[in-house]
């Protein structure tokens, strides 16, 4: 297990336990993802979104036909969801009594540095899938690791969002800060995570009992996995 702090924030109003800005998180709107998992499950299919944040995915998937529960630890983030059963919840010790035709998996949770988490993310997935049903995760393709450098964005509406402080400081690992910037406001986010290669994903898939039915982008960042 890494023993270091793996993520923290700073900035104005509520900052996650793992270090997620919510008033950033809030301004937030989808970029394709619901349409993406909308199409890789039976229409009307019920999801558990875990670590679901303020509702960015949530939402479209609700307009989408689907039924969503939506998972996560922070009560701030919760609150801006509307429409959708909310469970406030780590995702290690979720244990609901029932389970779904998806559990979703995004915003690059997978990658957590410390493996007994992500051991436990995974299980968490196996355990709320329902027989025939499937995990949608969202992962870093591999080649990201080995090719980040900073970079700056801005938007259309002016927000910026910077990337510094890339480090690599073990095999696979890779520590770096985002900046954001919306009008006067700004909030940093510092993660360190861990690089899931796809032998390597299937070799922890396998240990929740889960295994890899496709890709579902050339990029192989989406991934569909099944129970064995």
């Amino acid at each position: 297990m890494i023993s270091r702090r793996l993520y923290h924030g700073t900035g104005p109003g509520p900052i996650t336990p793992d270090g997620c800005a919510v008033d950033y998180y809030a301004t937030l709107t989808a970029r394709g993802e619901p349409e993406l998992i909308h199409a890789a499950v039976p229409p009307g299919a019920s999801v558990l979104e875990l670590g679901a944040g303020t509702g960015r995915v949530t939402h479209p998937l609700l307009a989408l036909g689907h039924e969503v529960v939506a998972v996560d630890e922070s009560p701030d983030m919760l609150a801006h969801i509307t429409g959708a059963e909310t469970v406030c919840s780590p995702i290690q010790t979720l244990a609901l009594d029932r389970t779904f035709d998806l559990v979703l998996l995004m915003s690059f949770v997978v990658e957590t540095a410390d493996d007994d988490l992500r051991a436990a993310f995974l299980h968490t997935c196996r355990r709320h899938a329902a027989a025939g049903g499937c995990v949608i995760l969202q992962r870093k393709p591999p080649e990201w690791y080995d090719t980040l450098q900073p970079f700056e964005r801005t938007a259309d509406d002016g927000s910026t969002a910077r990337m510094t402080g890339i480090r690599r400081p073990g095999t696979g690992l890779l520590e770096a800060t985002m900046e954001y910037t919306v009008g006067d406001r700004r909030w940093t986010h510092t993660f360190l995570s861990r690089r899931l290669d796809d032998d390597c994903l299937e070799r922890e898939l396998n240990q929740a009992d889960l295994t890899v039915s496709e890709f579902l982008d050339p990029t192989r960042e989406w991934v569909r996995a099944v129970p064995r």
